[in-house]
This record gives C-alpha cells, structure tokens and sequence, in this order.
C-alpha cells in the first residue's frame, strides 16, 4: 500500500516544474523570433536596456524571458562562424533547444540542473548567468578543472561578448593585477580551489584593500557539482606558511627507532596473516584463534596483502566484522586491550591515525619508561616554589628547564606519532609521489600530484624523513575553509550534473539545494540498467573484467570510471 503510495507521489515535484516552465518557454521563443529582425547592433543594445531597466527595480524573474530570448538570439547568429577555442578553430552550431531553456530557468531558481550527459550543460549555464550578470554583479561558474574553465570561457565567450559582457577565467599562480581584472568582468570562470583560495587570500592575509581581488559572492553556478560539492568537499581549503623555528625538528634523530618499529610490526603481522591463511587452506574456514590473528592484522597493518586475500571470501568477513563488533563492546574491553597490547602500534585507518602501544614504546626507549609520559608542571613548580634552600634566581633557571623538558619531551612524541603514520599508512606513490628530491601529494580524486601543498602538523616532515629528502620548514596554517562554507556564502546557487539525484538528500540538506532533472532534447536510446552489487572487491572486478572483454569483442569502447584515482590503477 505504502509503496503504491510513494509511487503516484514519485516524480509530482518534477511535473508541477515542467508545467510552469512550458508556458514561460513559450514565450521566450515567441520573443526570440521577434528578435530574429534586429540587426547586430540593436541585439546588443538590448543589454544596457535590461540592465537600466534592472537598476530601475525590475526583477531578473520579470526578465528572464526576454534575456534568455537574447541570448538564443545571439547564438543562432553565431551559427556557421569560425572560432577558436584553446588554439583549436571550430565552427559555432549551437542554439538553445526547449529543454535546455528548461535547464536554464531551474539553474536561475537556484535548483540543481540534472542532464544528461552530450545535453550541452556549458550552453545552458550562458541563459542564467547572463541573465544575473545583467545586476552589474560578477558572476562565477566553477569547474572541476582549469582546463575546462579556460575552454569554456573562451568558447561561451563569443556568445557573452556578442551581448556586450565581459568575460575571463582565474588559474593557480595568475598575478594578482591579471585577476583582479578577472573578477572586474561580467562572468568569471574557474576550479572550485582557486575560488576559494582567493577568499582565504582576501580574507586572511591581505593588508589592505588594493591587495583584494575578490568582489562579492552573488550568483554561482557549479558544473559537476556533485563532484565538487560532495565528493571533494571532504577536504579542506588550507593556506599555510612556513613558521619560524628555533629549533630543528628531532625526525631523523628518530628514524631509526620508529623504522626498527615499523619492521617488527610488519614481520609480525605477516606472521599472524600465513597462520591464518595456512588454517584457511587446510579447513576452509577459520576458528576463533585464526579469526582473532586476523583482527590483530587488521589492526596493525590494514593494508596487509593476505588479509585483503582473505576478507574476499565472504564467509571470513562476516566472521571478522562480528568479532571486531564484539571487541568493541564494553564486556570485551580487556580482551580488546590484551590483544592490541601484543602490537607495536595500533591503526585506524578511516580516521588516519596510528598509535603506540606499551610494547612499541618499550622498543623506541629501551629502559626509559617514563620517555612517553608529559612532566607534571604544576606539581614541579610547587616543588621548586616550595624549597627554601634556593634564590628566585636559581628558582626561575629550574622553571625555566623543566618547561624546556615539556617541550623537547611533547615534540618527540609527537614527531614520533608523525614517523608512524608517514611509514605505516602514508604509500609511496599512492599518497604521495617523490619528484626532483621533493614530496608532493596525490590528490585522492583525481590522481592528480598537488604542487605546492604540504600535509600540515608535522606530517609533511615526517614523510620527507621517511623519503630522505631534505626536510623544510614546518608550515602553519594562516586560514582555511571548508567547501561547503564557502559556497554558503553566495546569495545564489545552483549546479549541473548527469548524476544528481542519488545524492538529492544530501544537496539539500547540506546545502538546501533541490534538484530537478531535465528531460533529454531527443528519447534517451541508452539504456540505464539497474545497479549491481558484490559481496567483495574480488567479485566485482573479475565482473567488470567479464562485462570489458564481452565489450572489447564486439568491438564496443568501454569508459570505467572510479571513485578515485587508485582503483583506476588496477
């Protein structure tokens, strides 16, 4: 009952939205033909009329049709002319079709615009932003890659400059003049990180305001917006500096213990894993002693060879993912602590964090064990405050080296913590790649290697140790922001994507942003089957394989898109 419920409901959101868009794409291709008559020059000239007539209290709503019938107009006499777009000289053949005018009116109600792939989402952004660019303010569409923002504003270009606006795009390391008159123009293209940058530049580290180039956030349009405002949100904007130091941070001076470490574990955990694949291979199956030598793997080394073996047999995993729920119950507490106590150090892999058990430290300070523990300040200075025997002098110079023996006791510790996590979940080539004596990091979306940024908290330094490169300076963070911050900040947004709406809850309630799909100008002859799942990692590639090679044979190219750039690897 309730689902038959749901079902006449399903889809109601997007009716009513069609229903009120017919009549209003009625009227712009009404409008456009009667513009078909004016010449270059009085099409043009129907931009400073619709921004006099915005700055006479006329609303962009009121607008809309007329605007988006200019720039329809605009596009059709662009037709058969020759352009050049990044070097390459094309041919204009586009004018906007009814749905992409549909397109265009959800994009200026600050909806996210679902269409699908080859349905010309860069024509349909002109029709809104041209329409919001006409208030005088600037206005930003934001792409995945700097590539694609110079392409399209270069391309959309000679539509919006045949209107009379102005035009450009903002890279990494573009002079500061250069992008200031960047954002003077009507329409500003660029990536999600640089529009960022710049506010965390404006905000935080410029002295005045000629070294600001940023002027306001209004309207925002964000191509593959699921990508950017979803998928690579999750990491931080940051922008760090060098700190002063006093002192050279103690990595290599730790080296050696921390790798002694990491060495013990790895033999151990591979020793725990054969035993447990040698009982696997005899039984078929794994008792509590071999389930319990796995968790332990799990824990110590995640990334383990074998226990990736064995997690795919299903059976396995379901007994592994039940002994790690026990463990973390409260009548499992001491178990969970006996057993973890048996590694050198202990993993979390999610939170990207490492730490050392009593038997690691035991190996980094032979005979020391009070090397891990942060002297008591206060119960020190009562001491000293307390002995009459000494001057203020003498008072003052033992205070002053027991805060020395705080600080030298805290950064060990934590450089230590650092060497383990650069060694034990850090991969060479997969986190980070060594180039020219340097450590850059891989973007884990793209794959692509990130010039110029640095891990912050002593991590960066911690891996160049682990590399044997030459360590820099610490950085400290000057500003940052989060993606989803910083796009709060625009009065209006809105987005493209052909695959939005398996995250529509979250648009909306991260951002309040609904989404609508948008019908396909011809029927789709695609079909879109329905979503396969596999128990394990094992299953699911060798049926990729399978469906590639049947592909492959009936001569059919084949695209495998991956969530990031690892599996894209395999």
């Amino acid at each position: 009952m309730l689902s038959r419920i749901f079902k006449f409901f399903a889809g109601n959101h997007y009716k009513r939205f069609y229903k009120k868009a017919r009549p209003i794409v009625a009227k712009i291709n009404q409008i456009e033909e009667g513009y078909q008559s004016l010449t270059d020059e009085q099409l043009r000239a129907k931009t400073a009329e619709f921004m006099a007539r915005i700055a006479a209290g006329e609303t962009t709503d009121q607008l809309l049709p007329e605007a988006f019938a200019a720039v329809k107009n605009a596009a059709r006499r662009l037709c058969g002319k020759k352009i050049t777009v990044c070097g390459h000289e094309l041919t204009w053949d586009m004018v906007h079709y009814d749905v992409q005018l549909i397109g265009g009116i959800a994009l200026h109600q600050n909806m996210i615009a679902e269409m699908a792939t080859g349905e010309g989402e860069t024509l349909v952004a002109t029709l809104p932003l041209y329409l919001n660019a006409l208030t005088g303010k600037n206005c930003h569409l934001v792409t995945v890659n700097e590539y694609l923002a110079r392409r399209d504003s270069e391309w959309m270009g000679y539509l919006y400059s045949f209107l009379g606006l102005k035009v450009d795009w903002i890279y990494n390391m573009q002079d500061t003049e250069s992008k200031k008159l960047a954002y003077k123009a009507n329409i500003t293209y660029g990536t999600a990180s640089e529009f960022g940058f710049d506010y965390l530049r404006d905000n935080g580290m410029a002295t005045d305001a000629e070294s600001q180039v940023q002027n306001g956030h209004f309207y925002c349009i964000v191509d593959e917006v699921d990508s950017v405002l979803i998928d690579e949100a999750r990491t931080p904007l940051i922008i760090s500096g060098p700190v002063q130091e006093t002192r050279e941070a103690p990595f290599m001076r730790l080296k050696p213990a921390v790798e002694e470490v990491v060495k013990l574990q790895t033999k151990l955990c591979n020793q725990l894993a054969a035993d447990a694949k040698d009982e696997f291979d005899k039984t078929g199956d794994l008792g509590e002693e071999g389930i319990l030598k796995l968790w332990q793997v799990k824990m110590g080394m995640p990334k383990n060879r074998i226990l990736r073996q064995l997690m795919e047999h299903g059976l396995v995993c379901k007994k592994l993912d039940k002994f790690d729920m026990e463990m973390a119950s409260d009548f499992r507490k001491e178990d969970r602590f006996r057993f973890k106590e048996q590694l050198y150090f202990v993993i979390d892999e999610k939170q990207r964090q490492s730490d050392l058990t009593e038997t690691g430290r035991n190996v980094i300070s032979p005979g020391n064990p009070d090397a891990f523990v942060m002297p008591d300040l206060a119960t020190i200075f009562g001491d000293i405050d307390s002995r009459k025997d000494l001057s203020p002098e003498k008072k003052q110079e033992l205070k002053l080296a027991a805060e020395n023996d705080l600080i030298r006791i805290s950064e060990e510790i934590h450089c230590i913590s650092q060497l383990v996590r650069a060694y034990s979940i850090y991969e060479k080539d997969v986190e980070y790649v060594v180039q020219d004596g340097k450590v850059h990091i891989v973007d884990p979306n793209t794959g692509r290697i990130m010039y110029g940024r640095r891990w912050s908290e002593g991590l960066h330094q911690a891996v160049e140790a682990k590399e044997g490169v030459e360590i820099e300076r610490e950085t400290k963070t000057y500003a940052t922001i989060t993606i989803q911050n910083y796009f709060r900040l625009y009065s209006k947004l809105a987005g493209m994507t052909g695959t939005a709406e398996t995250e529509a809850q979250e648009f909306h309630d991260i951002y309040s942003l609904n989404v609508m799909a948008i019908p396909t100008n011809k029927p789709c002859r695609r079909k879109d089957f329905n979503d396969v799942f596999f128990k394990t990692r094992r299953e699911k590639y060798n049926a990729a394989i399978a469906e590639i090679e049947a592909a492959y044979r009936r001569g059919q190219p084949v695209l495998v898109g991956t969530a990031s750039a690892r599996p894209a690897s395999f």
